[in-house]
């Protein structure tokens, strides 16, 4: 048995034994490019924010609606019939908004130098269009937010109008931001009522 305990190299082409040096790799073969909705949006131009939309709300209140409702006015008496009809009713409600969704796209702010247009609802025809010195003001709303809206609403007030776009109508909050900084950039009036958080 050889004295020295160190171990040979099983052939000539074996690495040496040891730590290896790290290789050497080009900076720009490592970076990878960011994804569209990283990059910021530009300060100048026009804006264009397409509303989201979710149909699993819609069909849920279809399906249970009609069913349930059907099943109350089928086996109960007076008040369960009242609560049946009541039922039936909202799925009939529902299934219109299914119905509006499949005719019609979500909608799409578009904020432009000469003008601005807003949808008048998810899924609903003819938007308006405005100049942009015909927006007095433009904020947030999160305390006083109506029951059937998902705070932060964004107000758009168009004289003695106002619009209102749900959180749920937009991909994300950064969104409701871009639209409250293009317009703005419009030169639109800020007035936010008492409740509301500054954008």
């Amino acid at each position: 048995m050889s004295p020295s305990m160190r171990s040979k190299p099983a052939s000539p082409s074996s690495p040496a034994t040891g730590d290896a040096p790290d290789p050497v790799v080009e900076r720009s073969a490592c970076t990878v490019p960011p994804k569209d909705a990283d990059k910021p949006r530009s300060a100048t131009g026009p804006l264009e924010i397409e509303l989201e939309l979710s149909r699993q709300r819609s069909i849920s209140w279809t399906v249970a609606g009609l069913a349930i409702g059907s099943l109350l006015i089928w086996k109960l008496g007076t008040v369960g019939v009242w609560g049946g009809f009541a039922l039936v009713a909202s799925g009939l409600y529902h299934a219109w908004l299914l119905l509006q969704s499949v005719r019609h796209p979500p909608g799409t702010i578009i904020v432009t130098d000469s003008e601005v247009t807003l949808p008048r609802g998810l899924c609903v025809p003819r938007p308006v269009k405005v100049r942009p010195d015909e927006i007095t003001a433009v904020y947030f709303l999160r305390r006083s937010v109506p029951w059937n809206h998902v705070s932060p609403v964004l107000i758009v007030e168009l004289g003695d109008k106002a619009m209102a776009f749900p959180n749920n109508w937009f991909a994300s909050e950064a969104d409701q931001r871009h639209v409250i900084h293009a317009l703005q950039r419009g030169k639109v009036g800020a007035a936010r009522p008492s409740d509301a958080n500054p954008a």
